[in-house]
């Protein structure tokens, strides 16, 4: 067994439901100006993404009830992030142990305040891997579920095969996320790969919104785009 089937293998045996590999030769000026010259060194990115629980995701519309809010703030991203940081870290070792270097980037850690960003776009990696397209709502959108999964990222030099191309957006008319938003953070642009996120959302309006939430003593949560995307919700 390869090196690439032993990551995806072991990656599956500690719940990841996704796994892909991206070749980044492409967008080394985007990962250069978002995370540095230190993350460009890398040729590749292995995505692995987890599928949300969806009697919680369908809940959402419930949030201003704690328990709802809860369940998805707990279950939903603290948990979910906490494996999938666990899993990239198991990979990681394994890597390193056959001979190559790995970075494993953290599933949810903010490095810039002023853009709102993480060093490194999760979705890129996952959208590169051919798992998904990048929606309305800036998410990555799989064909199967939707929005609802998390993602985290391993950057390395291991001799991978990039597993798919750029997935085309197959959101057409629907402006489901756009509509529901709270604070109309989405401008319904479809995804440009040449045009800045700002063109299709204001990630401000989404953090002054948390803060709001937090202030007012609510458990600061929405989510509310990744419960309504047609892709995601089940039919039935």
């Amino acid at each position: 067994m390869g090196l690439q089937d032993e990551l995806n293998r072991i990656a599956l045996e500690n719940g990841v439901q996704y796994f892909g590999v991206a070749n980044l030769s492409n967008p080394r000026e985007f990962i250069v100006d978002q995370g540095g010259d230190e993350l460009a060194v890398y040729p590749y990115a292995i995505s692995v993404g987890i599928r949300l629980m969806d009697p919680i995701v369908d809940k959402l519309t419930y949030r201003n009830k704690t328990a709802a809010a809860l369940n998805y703030k707990h279950h939903a991203y603290d948990v979910i992030n906490s494996r999938l940081d666990m899993t990239t870290s198991i990979l990681s070792s394994h890597i390193q142990d056959n001979g190559y270097s790995a970075l494993p980037i953290p599933a949810s850690k903010r490095v810039d305040d002023e853009r709102i960003c993480a060093q490194f776009s999760h979705k890129l990696a996952a959208h590169m891997s051919g798992l998904g397209w990048i929606g309305k709502s800036c998410l990555l959108i799989t064909p199967d579920n939707g929005p609802r999964v998390r993602w985290a990222t391993i950057l390395t030099d291991a001799p991978l095969q990039a597993t798919g191309r750029n997935m085309e957006s197959r959101c057409g008319s629907c402006n489901e996320c756009v509509n529901i938003c709270p604070v109309n953070a989405f401008t319904g642009r479809n995804f440009v790969e040449s045009e800045s996120r700002e063109m299709r959302y204001n990630a401000r309006k989404c953090e002054d919104y948390f803060k709001e939430m937090e202030n007012s003593g609510q458990i600061p949560v929405c989510g509310l785009c990744v419960y309504v995307c047609p892709h995601g919700k089940k039919k039935g």
